[in-house]
């Protein structure tokens, strides 16, 4: 999510939706991160909570806290884009509840209601079919969708067409870990267009 700018796409295809003052938007990334750094509740395969258990999630709401307050909100949209490290890790099985217990987490914090608070999830793409490098890439991926199924507010995108090509910095990528510079935008543009079915718009 790291590589994601949404200022490219998603950012003003939310905006031309709704208005420029109706829209906030608010990312935080760090690359190669497991999900325990925001989900709370996680534990180890052992059961153990291991360190830095949602240190980034607490960073993210100290984003969005000052970004919403005063603020009415007439909706939440939830986007995530992560798993790489966990695949990598071999925390596939534990992958599942890690997300929806995330997705309640935010919930919880934003006084949302779970079900009816919208979740796109980035699908992890193509990269490792094999689970060569990363053991658990389609435990991952089967996770995210999953979850993704479980609702009818939640989305997945297909992500496996945008690793190909020039990335940021003009080199050819092919089944990239990470997406190229024009995978970056349709990858925003894709989750401006699940938030806006999700809102019903």
């Amino acid at each position: 999510m790291q590589g994601h700018r949404p200022e490219e796409a998603f950012t003003p295809t939310v905006e031309k939706a709704f208005g420029k003052d109706r829209v906030i938007v608010v990312q935080d990334a760090l690359g190669g991160q497991p999900i325990h750094r925001w989900w709370k509740e996680w534990k180890d395969p052992k059961g153990d909570q291991i360190e830095q258990t949602g240190d980034l999630y607490d960073r993210l709401m100290s984003k969005v806290k000052p970004a919403i307050k005063g603020q009415t909100l007439a909706s939440v949209n939830f986007v995530w884009m992560q798993g790489e490290r966990d695949a990598k890790m071999g925390w596939g099985d534990l992958y599942e509840d890690a997300l929806v217990g995330l997705h309640a987490q935010v919930a919880n914090d934003l006084q949302r209601n779970p079900e009816e608070m919208a979740f796109v999830i980035g699908r992890l793409s193509d990269f490792d079919m094999s689970n060569k490098k990363y053991p658990h890439w389609k435990k991952v991926r089967l996770a995210q969708i999953k979850v993704a199924n479980s609702n009818p507010k939640y989305f997945w995108i297909d992500t496996d067409d945008l690793n190909d090509g020039l990335n940021r910095r003009g080199k050819q990528i092919t089944n990239d870990l990470h997406y190229s510079a024009e995978g970056y935008k349709t990858l925003g543009k894709r989750f401006a267009q699940a938030c806006l079915i999700a809102i019903g718009k």
